[in-house]
């Protein structure tokens, strides 16, 4: 059944492309009575239009904005957070609109692609760690790189996880040398600072980290700083990249 009728939407989606959330967190809000419709409180599965007021939590969430996905290359020293008390925010330093999230955050010291856009559904599936998307990352540390820190790069490290206060072994992944201390790593999983805590345990230092691309979108000659529009041929490819994952997971 599709999500649009006439001019009403599924309740979920409406908050989806407000770029409020992802439809399976609206569910939740739904489902925890935090959603209403018109002062009341709305129920799973309902439908609703541009003339209905959806508030969650009272604060009213407006379906205005037009579909937003854009590039930018986050230079290092300012922080993905769209707290406005952190003077670092790059929602505070670089002209990106308020309803933008992040795909994958970048840590501050790091730099390179960061993906924004204000669609929810879109965020979720693309930051899902079992869709195992690809992220490339050139990184240079402070000492020459050897073939054994390599392959056990490539093996999996056992890292601690902060998120999770336990320790994890991380995935395999593809790592290839470009010199004798920078190398490019493919990762498909997200940990909080995976690369830095990979290479601390083989006793190296991360000096510089760029991310450079995520799944079929690409930093390019983008220069840091710089945001651009992701390109409508682009975007109907990740859409097919995204639909591929779904059929085999």
């Amino acid at each position: 059944m599709s999500d649009s009728i006439g001019d009403s939407i599924r309740l979920n989606k409406y908050l989806s492309s407000a770029g409020f959330c992802s439809r399976r967190k609206a569910d939740e809000w739904i489902a925890a009575g935090k959603v209403k419709v018109n002062g009341v409180p709305a129920d799973m599965g309902m439908r609703v239009t541009d003339k209905d007021v959806v508030t969650v939590n009272g604060k009213v969430i407006r379906k205005e904005s037009p579909f937003k996905l854009v590039a930018f290359y986050k230079p290092t020293g300012y922080a993905c957070t769209s707290h406005r008390g952190d003077q670092s925010s790059i929602f505070l330093n670089f002209e990106l609109d308020s309803d933008l999230k992040y795909i994958g955050r970048l840590d501050k010291d790091s730099e390179g692609l960061l993906l924004l856009t204000n669609d929810g559904d879109l965020c979720n599936e693309v930051s899902k760690a079992r869709n195992q998307h690809e992220k490339e990352y050139v990184v240079t540390v402070n000492k020459p790189i050897t073939d054994d820190f390599l392959e056990g790069m490539s093996q999996g490290v056992r890292i601690y996880n902060a998120d999770k206060d336990s320790y994890v072994v991380t995935k395999p992944c593809k790592v290839y040398p470009q010199n004798d201390t920078t190398f490019t790593i493919i990762l498909t999983q997200g940990l909080n600072r995976q690369i830095r805590r990979m290479c601390e345990h083989f006793g190296y230092r991360v000096k510089r980290l760029r991310r450079i691309r995520v799944m079929n979108i690409t930093l390019d000659n983008m220069k840091s700083g710089e945001i651009r529009k992701v390109s409508e041929e682009e975007y109907a490819q990740l859409k097919c990249m995204i639909q591929d994952d779904k059929k085999s997971n």
